[in-house]
């Protein structure tokens, strides 16, 4: 799979894909890295690994992702030869222009289990609720918050004491794990197709 990465921050997400890639654990490669945050350590990531990478201009929206920046996203990545579109981190919601550009092909981890606590910062909604576990979900990108069908998802318990930020660490080390395996899965599923086609 040609992977295509979108962050807004540190890039913890891509650095696990990365990882599995060289342990040989999943069979891919990232060919563009874009972010709506020119400071995103995201982008000092892929520099150092030689990834090509760059910044998507919002038009200076702050939490908007115009329908202009998101064609000339789609443009970005089919020009690198992207055929799965991984969201890591991207604060934006994606709508019908890129959507449009890659059906069914665009997957996020979202560190709750989904359809709970969509949004921002789910392990402090799944907290303030008084939850008895949080955990994370890959999901297949649709219209809506965190809505589209879900691909794998895993539990963490809420541990006695726990803080935001405990619960939080324990997710991600999750999310590095899963992340991977659902991008192995989605690959297999993209592919089957093209090999049973094959003479």
């Amino acid at each position: 799979m040609v992977l295509g990465i979108l962050g807004s921050g540190s890039g913890s997400n891509m650095q696990a894909i990365l990882d599995a890639i060289d342990a040989g654990n999943l069979d891919a490669r990232i060919a563009l890295v874009l972010s709506d945050n020119p400071d995103a350590f995201i982008l000092e990531r892929a520099r150092r690994r030689g990834i090509p990478c760059g910044v998507i201009d919002c038009r200076g929206f702050l939490t908007r992702f115009p329908d202009e920046a998101q064609l000339e996203t789609a443009a970005r990545l089919r020009a690198a030869g992207v055929t799965l579109v991984c969201l890591a981190g991207f604060l934006r919601l994606v709508k019908r222009p890129l959507l449009d550009a890659f059906p069914k092909r665009i997957i996020n981890i979202h560190p709750s289990l989904l359809p709970a606590f969509p949004g921002l910062e789910s392990w402090k909604q799944a907290l303030a609720a008084g939850a008895p576990t949080a955990g994370c979900t890959v999901h297949l990108v649709d219209e809506g918050m965190d809505t589209g069908p879900i691909i794998l998802q895993e539990e963490v318990p809420i541990l006695p004491g726990d803080s935001a930020d405990s619960l939080h660490a324990r997710i991600q080390t999750v999310e590095h794990r899963l992340y991977p395996t659902a991008i192995s899965k989605m690959a297999a599923s993209l592919l089957a197709p093209a090999r049973a086609s094959l003479p």
